[in-house]
């Protein structure tokens, strides 16, 4: 397990076990990669991040990232891994996030991307994300960090 402070100074516990703090998580979030590029979603307000969001009722966790990437992005998941939980430990609320890794099979363009202006195609994430203003604070941690390390390191989520 790893502990950390995010961007808003909020204790965060990450774990690659399967649903170390909360069987149930009510949030989502996909690493995503489409032909060979990583996917993300330019939120409306946030900036670049990796599409995901809540888990609706009547859903499972992994339900919902299929849905929050076909939402926000318009890609069609053609395989997903869940990765890990974190727990974000906050001043207002606390909540536990699973994290998935997923490959797309196909983007489609959509009339509405909610709340994000629609996909965005990286063929690097850049270096210097942490401090870049265009990017969302949920990319400013280091769950983005451990996660990227935990894809490359496990053959088996191989994303070339």
């Amino acid at each position: 397990m790893k502990t950390f402070y995010d961007y808003y100074n909020n204790k965060v516990q990450l774990s690659f076990d399967s649903q170390p703090f909360d069987p149930d998580p009510k949030h989502v979030w996909v690493i995503c990669r489409y032909k060979q590029k990583w996917l993300l979603t330019k939120h409306k307000n946030r900036g670049l991040e990796f599409p995901g969001g809540k888990v609706e009722k009547n859903e499972t966790p992994k339900q919902a990232a299929i849905r929050e990437v076909l939402e926000e992005t318009g890609g069609e998941v053609e395989q997903i891994k869940y990765l890990g939980q974190y727990f974000v430990s906050g001043k207002r609320e606390q909540l536990a996030k699973n994290i998935y890794f997923a490959t797309i099979k196909k983007l489609q363009e959509k009339n509405n991307y909610y709340e994000t202006d629609g996909p965005v195609l990286l063929e690097l994430l850049p270096r210097n994300i942490k401090t870049n203003r265009s990017y969302s604070f949920i990319m400013k941690d280091e769950v983005l960090t451990y996660s990227l390390n935990y894809i490359k390191n496990n053959e088996e989520l191989s994303y070339s």
